[in-house]
């Protein structure tokens, strides 16, 4: 017995083999071994994959997992990858589909990620399109889109933590789209989890049976093969059709240098086979489709992608403005329609980016372009600043959102970008016939403060408002509705989930929410409380223009918008702030923060002093005050004629985050 074993793990086919080789293909060999109909068992991954397009669309099943922050998300993608045979057990790597160096720094999912997956289930072969989502509110955007090409979802939920925000969010955005639901409890192998009480939470929110709730430990991988057979039976099969003209949905897109942008598709009707000739509905341009593959999560090449499979395609498209995700394709001079009504979220968080030498601006335009083909929620209109030059306003579903954009334009373009502090769009309904007239409309949207028009000439002013959802702990409840007030946020309900959470809904300026208000939320609850909002719509507000003067002359670049309540505070920390940023000069320069003619606060840089009466040695005390009054005399007059000249980084300091 001995022998045998020893002879099977060394040698096959008469070949010597490494032993972590032959460990993957017995693994692989194990678990996708099935017979189809009257076809031969497959042995290997690569019988397997000639078996990919003879799998019928009945055994064809598209989900994605979806639950909030930290729930295990990423942990159960790679069990179900491991038990699949798609990776091996022993790589020593966690979290396999989080490949971006920004996800793994932060512990995050912030793209959606796909793998084909091979199960076999009561003796047949059923093909898995798996989608890792995000669980951030900053990145619904992907989940959003991610969800087009499904039919089921796994709402996954923490044993010790249970029901968040971001739960609640992805859910109804899962019922909206008429996606099957599977509840699954993660983490039951930890001390403090309480399974029972989150099975009631999620009856009592969203009506689910605890029965069918199904408790794993995506870490130990306990009750994750029960995942797999329960996917298989409640999420169904894609209603599509294989027998008509071929037509597919682009739902995910990136950018490779070798290869150009590269359209991940749900086939929808027919089949595409490499070598024939597609054609975008939105920009009408043909393509020859060069390449077909599979995402097992690595790619593996295939002939052709049928109905209800989900697949890369590379076709020679060059510029990054020509995939748009939502976009139908189909066969060249075929007539075909939409395949869904997908649309990308509305930008909430608006950015300005500036690159740090004018040189530069080529390079970092090409690495925006870039990253917004891998990111289609971000919104680009050209800007420009006195003070920072040629620049881009970017528009971003979130602060984090921004966050992580910034930062991948930096790891994997080399990009060196100036960020500017954060704003929202405003609305203003002109009162001045004359400007309606230039302008063609009566109301304007208004992100750039140097940009508002005098308030004699606005009507109303509006600003954008979100319907934000906290559960927390009952203990810090008063402490949360206090931050919540302070943030000018009016409560629409409260529900007690048990006896020990309680969930608010509030409508928040989202102005007021972009900043610290997420990390001031939990500093609050000590970790404990979740946030996330959805869009509110505009609403009619007071703002003000607030001005920056220096020695009596605006400075444009530092002016911002404000809401008329936090004129004075702002304006507060406006002047402290230029105060220890902008250098002495040898006059003294006066911040003044403005709203129209009345000033709000006022600091003062003293100039520097030299010491005319160094060179005297006695005489009278009058010629000392002399040689002073001269001097004072001199400072004031260059007072009057002399610009303060401010550095280029003092902008930057002030102007970015």
């Amino acid at each position: 017995m001995y022998k045998s074993v020893c002879w099977t793990l060394f040698y096959r086919n008469g070949r010597v083999v490494k032993p972590s080789t032959l460990r993957r293909s017995l693994c692989t060999t194990k678990t996708l071994s099935c017979s189809s109909g009257a076809t031969e068992e497959p042995q290997t991954q690569d019988e397997v994959m000639r078996e990919f397009s003879k799998i019928p669309v009945q055994r064809i099943r598209n989900f994605s997992i979806i639950a909030h922050v930290d729930h295990g998300k990423s942990t159960l993608a790679d069990r179900l990858l491991e038990l699949t045979g798609a990776i091996s057990q022993n790589t020593g790597q966690h979290q396999v589909l989080d490949s971006l160096q920004v996800e793994r720094e932060r512990g995050i999912t912030v793209k959606a990620q796909t793998a084909s997956i091979f199960h076999k289930y009561k003796g047949k072969l059923y093909l898995l399109n798996l989608i890792d989502t995000p669980g951030h509110v900053d990145f619904s955007n992907e989940v959003s889109r991610s969800l087009a090409a499904c039919d089921g979802v796994i709402l996954l939920v923490d044993a010790c933590h249970g029901v968040q925000a971001q739960t609640v969010a992805n859910y109804h955005l899962a019922k909206q789209r008429e996606l099957a639901v599977v509840p699954v409890l993660n983490k039951i192998d930890i001390k403090h989890a309480n399974p029972d009480r989150v099975c009631k939470d999620l009856q009592s929110l969203f009506g689910i049976d605890p029965a069918t709730i199904l408790k794993i430990s995506a870490k130990l991988g306990t009750g994750v093969p029960e995942v797999l057979d329960r996917v298989i039976e409640a999420i169904p099969a894609p209603k599509v059709k294989r027998d008509s003209q071929f037509r597919a949905l682009i739902f995910d897109s990136w950018f490779d240098k070798y290869r150009g942008a590269l359209n991940l598709i749900y086939v929808l009707n027919g089949t595409l086979a490499q070598g024939q000739d597609i054609q975008s509905l939105a920009t009408k341009k043909f393509y020859p489709v060069k390449s077909i593959s599979v995402l097992r999560p690595a790619e593996c090449h295939v002939s052709s992608l049928a109905a209800g499979q989900v697949g890369l395609i590379a076709c020679n498209m060059r510029s990054s403005k020509e995939s748009i995700i939502g976009d139908t394709i189909h066969l060249k001079n075929e007539q075909a329609t939409a395949a869904g009504s997908y649309k990308p979220q509305q930008p909430l968080v608006f950015a300005g980016v500036f690159p740090v030498d004018q040189s530069k601006h080529v390079s970092l335009r090409s690495a925006i372009e870039k990253m917004v083909l891998n990111d289609s929620a971000v919104t680009v209109k050209v800007d420009s600043s006195p003070a920072l030059g040629q620049g881009w306003r970017l528009g971003f579903l979130g602060l984090l959102h921004m966050e992580v954009f910034c930062q991948r334009l930096e790891q994997e373009h080399g990009a060196e970008p100036i960020i500017t502090a954060p704003s929202v769009t405003y609305h203003v309904v002109l009162s001045n016939p004359k400007m309606i007239k230039q302008s063609g409309k009566d109301t304007l949207e208004i992100s750039n403060a140097a940009l508002f028009p005098d308030p004699i000439n606005i009507k109303e002013y509006y600003e954008p408002l979100v319907l934000g959802t906290i559960i927390t702990p009952t203990e810090y409840v008063g402490q949360i509705i206090g931050v919540c007030v302070e943030r000018r946020g009016v409560q629409q309900s409260s529900i007690n989930i048990d006896d020990s959470r309680i969930l608010m809904k509030y409508i928040l300026p989202l102005s007021e929410i972009i900043l610290d208000f997420h990390d001031r939320l939990k500093s609050l609850s000590s970790g404990y409380a979740s946030f996330s909002y959805e869009d509110y719509g505009y609403h009619e507000t007071d703002l003000v223009r607030l001005d920056i003067h220096l020695n009596g002359r605006p400075v444009e670049e530092l002016c911002r918008i404000v809401h008329t309540s936090k004129a004075t505070g702002v304006a507060r920390d406006m002047v402290h702030k230029l105060k220890d940023l902008i250098p002495k000069q040898m006059v003294q320069i006066a911040i003044q923060a403005c709203v129209g003619s009345k000033v709000l606060a006022r600091e003062t840089i003293k100039a520097y002093r030299k010491d005319v009466t160094a060179k005297l040695y006695g005489g009278d005390v009058t010629r000392r005050m002399k040689l002073l009054r001269q001097q004072a005399e001199g400072k004031k007059k260059m007072r009057m004629f002399a610009n303060v000249r401010v550095p280029h980084e003092t902008f930057i300091n002030v102007l970015k985050r």
